[in-house]
């Protein structure tokens, strides 16, 4: 029977065990620039999940039409601020907003998302002990979780985003975590499907609809669908679900999966942050 990895039920059970401060709770910012349907449903989530942990969150709403200026001078400012713990920009930003530019601008100390340079950097070095990007820690904390066996197996991710894919090949591939052998696939893989064919752990992250088939997994996988799309009046993920369940071994469902515990990963980069920062006072 293959198993159900059901990220919402993970991330309540995991959530109930966050130690916070309630006289002096971590303090988020949200910067949201526009309104992007998604982005300001995914800011609206991500608010109300951390004021059911008690962790302080405001959002910064900004026009569609501010400048790049006008944003760096508004993160400027809160990497300025004693009471502010964490900034994350939501993505996507307007084209004329250089993303890169604008992530850099941000304090590492006060990175929740984990997409700076600085940050990433200490993860290439072999660094976990301090912020990890949200969708690759969840994942881990995910597998964790259902108590999988992970150490040294076969991975296979498929997408190499610096948001999911570049990052979670170096949080599996650390000693300190799985010690997986990862490969790392995208639209210049040769013959796709033998990679993914031999991975014990497959993670799809490309934003193809129900691109992932169960030919194309080895019998007994554990499967990882990172992606969501609209699809009519649904949502589906990259992975065929109905199909790949028969031969999985275990599978996250879309919606349900691995979006709950991207947030989870975000309050614990929250608090991580408000301890590190204190610490340092």
């Amino acid at each position: 029977m293959t198993l159900l990895l059901d990220g919402k039920a993970a991330s309540q059970a995991l959530r109930s065990k966050l130690s916070i401060d309630l006289k002096k709770p971590p303090h988020v910012v949200f910067i949201l620039v526009g309104n992007h349907p998604s982005s300001l449903s995914y800011v609206s989530i991500k608010k109300r999940t951390c004021e059911e942990v008690s962790i302080r969150s405001t959002i910064c709403h900004l026009a569609e039409d501010i400048s790049e200026k006008q944003l760096l001078m508004e993160i400027t400012h809160l990497n300025s601020r004693d009471d502010v713990d964490g900034i994350l920009v939501q993505l996507p930003l307007p084209q004329n907003l250089r993303v890169e530019k604008i992530l850099e601008a941000i304090d590492p100390k006060k990175d929740v998302d984990c997409l700076h340079p600085y940050n990433l950097g200490r993860l290439a070095f072999g660094d976990t002990s301090g912020l990890l990007p949200c969708t690759p820690y969840g994942i881990l904390e995910l597998m964790r979780f259902y108590d999988l066996d992970l150490m040294q197996k076969e991975v296979c991710i498929v997408g190499r985003s610096s948001i999911v894919g570049r990052p979670l090949s170096l949080l599996l591939s650390q000693k300190s975590t799985i010690d997986a052998t990862v490969t790392l696939c995208h639209q210049g893989t040769k013959d796709l499907f033998s990679h993914t064919k031999r991975a014990d752990i497959l993670i799809a992250a490309v934003g193809r609809c129900e691109f992932i088939k169960k030919e194309h997994i080895k019998e007994g996988a554990i499967v990882i669908d990172v992606g969501i799309t609209r699809q009519n009046d649904r949502l589906v993920g990259d992975v065929d679900f109905v199909s790949v369940k028969q031969k999985a071994s275990a599978i996250t469902p879309v919606p349900g999966g691995v979006g709950p515990m991207t947030v989870y990963a975000l309050l614990q980069n929250s608090i991580k942050a408000h301890k590190q920062r204190k610490a340092t006072v």
